[in-house]
């Protein structure tokens, strides 16, 4: 192993103030997905510095990595996400975004520093590294289509034999792990439903077809269908939130239109909700002599942590960090691309917690006052490191 010839932990404690400093640079200059030009640009100028490792860009705006390492072996990779979000920045922190509108507010400038910081440790390794470590900097995670898939349609992943992720957590109390065993992160899909009716004057609703009337009836019916269609084993989520239509308070108009999400983790019920939901919206626009047109989206898949390299990482996190430091938990009902990845190799992806001790303190994700604590960053580093030789020694 290589504690035995090289002091490990001394060579990431190294690397801490300059993933501070990183991530720093990269909070205060976000950009959005399928934008990430100058954060790839950076990424990449900072992995050309570390030296030993293989350089290349799949798409327009992501970075490989690789580290071929001096003996044979297994391939495992690492991945982290570069995109912001469209959102103005409230923290009022020395090095907010200086990009209007635009914020780092999911974490992501703390999971690439943390891979860069895991690149230099590790390329200073070279020859004591077994087989090959690739580095997935990812470009559009918070926007579908994502650019997981795109960096496996150019062929990142082929060979790997596993991938490993993780995500900074601001409803987490900083340095502790979260680590789920099966579903992580449940499938992103949404819907659009235009109703068509007849228009006419709010005094005479017997002369019209109401779409409003007809829309609320189909909100309904959509949201019995947990309750009453999915085992309550089960866990999935229909949330309608959008219902637009009308222009004035005595005029029904002639189309409304309504959206929402579902979250789900079985591949069945996933399969059956956009049945359900066409049957509803067919018979109730039928009653009523409406009509309606159905667009239904497939996003992301769910994250499904395999069970092999998820027992070799949780025994990484306790080795580490503690069993103190170790939570295992059950999944959420966000969406993550890094299904896309984890759907040709082996994978898993846990959650970093980077809160506060004070809970008034720790604005949740996608919000304008997101900050996560420096100190889980270093700790972040230590996972990917540790994970990487921990898989690549295992026969």
């Amino acid at each position: 192993m290589v504690e035995k010839t090289l002091d490990l932990q001394k060579l990431v404690e190294a690397v801490e103030k300059e993933v501070v400093e990183w991530r720093r640079h990269l909070h205060e200059n976000p950009e959005l997905s399928f934008q990430e030009v100058e954060t790839s640009n950076y990424v990449f100028e900072k992995l050309e510095s570390f030296g030993n490792i293989e350089l290349s860009r799949p798409t327009p705006t992501s970075v490989l990595g690789r580290i071929v390492g001096a003996k044979p072996g297994k391939i495992v990779a690492l991945r982290a996400d570069m995109d912001a979000l469209p959102i103005q920045e409230e923290t009022g922190l020395p090095f907010a975004s200086k990009n209007d509108g635009v914020m780092h507010a999911c974490g992501h400038d703390g999971h690439t520093a943390m891979l860069l910081g895991a690149a230099k440790v590790l390329s200073q390794l070279k020859d004591e590294i077994e087989g090959e470590i690739r580095f997935f900097f990812q470009h559009a995670e918070e926007l579908f289509p994502g650019g997981a898939s795109e960096m496996v349609k150019a062929g990142v992943t082929e060979g790997i034999d596993g991938v490993i992720g993780v995500h900074l957590g601001s409803q987490i109390p900083s340095g502790i792990f979260t680590v789920c065993y099966g579903p992580v992160t449940a499938a992103t899909d949404a819907f659009d439903i235009d109703i068509q009716g007849k228009g006419g004057h709010g005094s005479a609703p017997n002369a019209t077809i109401d779409p409003i009337a007809i829309g609320v009836q189909i909100i309904n019916g959509i949201n019995q269908i947990i309750s009453r269609k999915v085992d309550a084993a089960q866990r999935a989520v229909i949330s309608v939130t959008k219902f637009n239509g009308g222009t004035a308070n005595n005029i029904i108009p002639d189309r409304v239109s309504l959206g929402g999400t579902v979250r789900t983790f079985d591949p069945e019920v996933r399969k059956q909700i956009p049945v359900w939901i066409e049957k509803i919206a067919k018979g109730i626009t039928e009653a009523h002599d409406a009509s309606y047109e159905l667009n239904y989206m497939l996003g992301y898949a769910p994250v499904i942590n395999e069970e092999n390299i998820t027992k070799l990482v949780e025994q990484t996190i306790v080795e580490t960090f503690g069993e103190s430091n170790r939570v295992i938990a059950n999944g959420i009902m966000g969406g993550e691309d890094f299904s896309a990845f984890s759907a040709e190799a082996p994978g898993c992806f846990v959650f970093l917690g980077a809160g506060s001790e004070n809970p008034a303190e720790n604005y949740p994700h996608h919000h304008p006052k997101f900050d996560v604590k420096e100190e889980s960053l270093i700790k972040g580093v230590n996972y990917f490191v540790r994970s990487a030789f921990k898989f690549l020694g295992e026969k």
